[in-house]
């Protein structure tokens, strides 16, 4: 009788983060190529979430910085009236965490609206990887900058424009975002439901979907599901500026 082999299962492969496809939108675009070893020596890679498997959920320990590879991730957060609210999208090469950088718990809860893979910068190494690279802590100070002016310019849509304002400032922030990822600006793949659209932009999901109608009727866009293809992208603008000079563009 022959000898039984047993076969073991084989690591996942490191992938050099100067060779990953984002290199040009996450972490490494703000170390020195001397310096990349350290940072890769501290990232976690390979994660993968399922489609509606929590990254984080809000209060739990805050454990590290999460960079989304491949997917989408949305965050939420309850409020005081246990309700859940969408505060944000976060597409490949994007950072998700940044708001508990100076807290010992998650803000928000992160949750993938795909299969998703990230890779993960402790918070135990971040501080001390962040004062030996002086580049990545300005990074991550940018970051958080814009974050915060997100935040900003999200309130004040919320509270002043129009459902077609918002709608196709959602869509035309979606194309820029496919657009530095080399991808189609034009033509893509919502990452979200429309429910989701609905709870960001503080909308009623029946409004969402009449808008979309009314955009497709004036030749803007075509929808089929998720998949989007904007047809008048200078429409589109003119619709997401209309608002007069006190209400900022998303």
């Amino acid at each position: 009788m022959a000898p039984t082999i047993k076969l073991q299962k084989a690591a996942p492969l490191k992938v050099s983060c100067q060779q990953c496809s984002l290199s040009n939108l996450c972490l490494p675009l703000a170390v020195d190529e001397q310096d990349l070893d350290r940072l890769e020596n501290v990232i976690e890679q390979g994660r993968i979430y399922s489609r509606g498997e929590y990254v984080f959920e809000q209060n739990s320990p805050f454990r590290s910085c999460i960079a989304v590879r491949s997917g989408a991730i949305k965050t939420t957060m309850v409020t005081e009236n246990g309700d859940e609210q969408v505060t944000g999208f976060y597409l490949p090469g994007e950072l998700v965490g940044l708001d508990s950088l100076s807290s010992s718990k998650y803000a928000c809860s992160a949750k993938a609206l795909d299969r998703t893979s990230v890779c993960e910068l402790p918070a135990d190494q971040l501080e001390e990887l962040s004062h030996k690279l002086p580049g990545l802590q300005h990074h991550f100070f940018h970051l958080m900058s814009q974050e915060i002016q997100n935040s900003h310019q999200l309130a004040l849509m919320l509270s002043k424009r129009t459902a077609e304002e918002r709608i196709a400032s959602l869509l035309l922030s979606l194309s820029s975002r496919f657009q530095r990822r080399r991808l189609s600006p034009t033509h893509f793949q919502l990452p979200m439901a429309r429910n989701d659209i609905a709870n960001f932009l503080g909308l009623a999901v029946e409004t969402v979907s009449r808008v979309f109608t009314r955009f497709q009727q004036q030749r803007l866009l075509t929808a089929r599901g998720r998949e989007v293809e904007l047809l008048d992208v200078n429409a589109l603008r003119q619709i997401a500026q209309e608002a007069s000079d006190d209400k900022p563009c998303f």
